[in-house]
């Protein structure tokens, strides 16, 4: 029985558009500020909801009336922002 050809495979070459140099100047460490004000968003999210639920909804801002949680989540939604561009 006659024995059947080994294929041999192609050697991958990366394309052309994508440079090295451009990657890895990307990959360069975020500032010190990025973490420091997503943790302080953090906190101030937190701090919100919780004086907005145990002052029986009158503080902090008590014509905001449901708009104190849209502050409250948006100052955390914010944070996680931060965090994504975080290296």
């Amino acid at each position: 029985m006659p024995k059947s050809q080994v294929r041999k495979k192609k050697v991958y070459t990366p394309p052309t558009d994508i440079r090295p140099a451009a990657a890895a100047a990307s990959k360069k460490p975020s500032p010190a500020w990025i973490p420091v004000t997503a943790v302080a968003l953090i906190v101030i999210g937190i701090a919100w909801l919780v004086v907005y639920y145990l002052s029986s909804q009158q503080w902090p801002v008590e014509s905001w009336r449901y708009w104190n949680l849209a502050v409250g989540f948006g100052c955390m939604v914010g944070s996680l922002g931060l965090l994504s561009r975080w290296r």
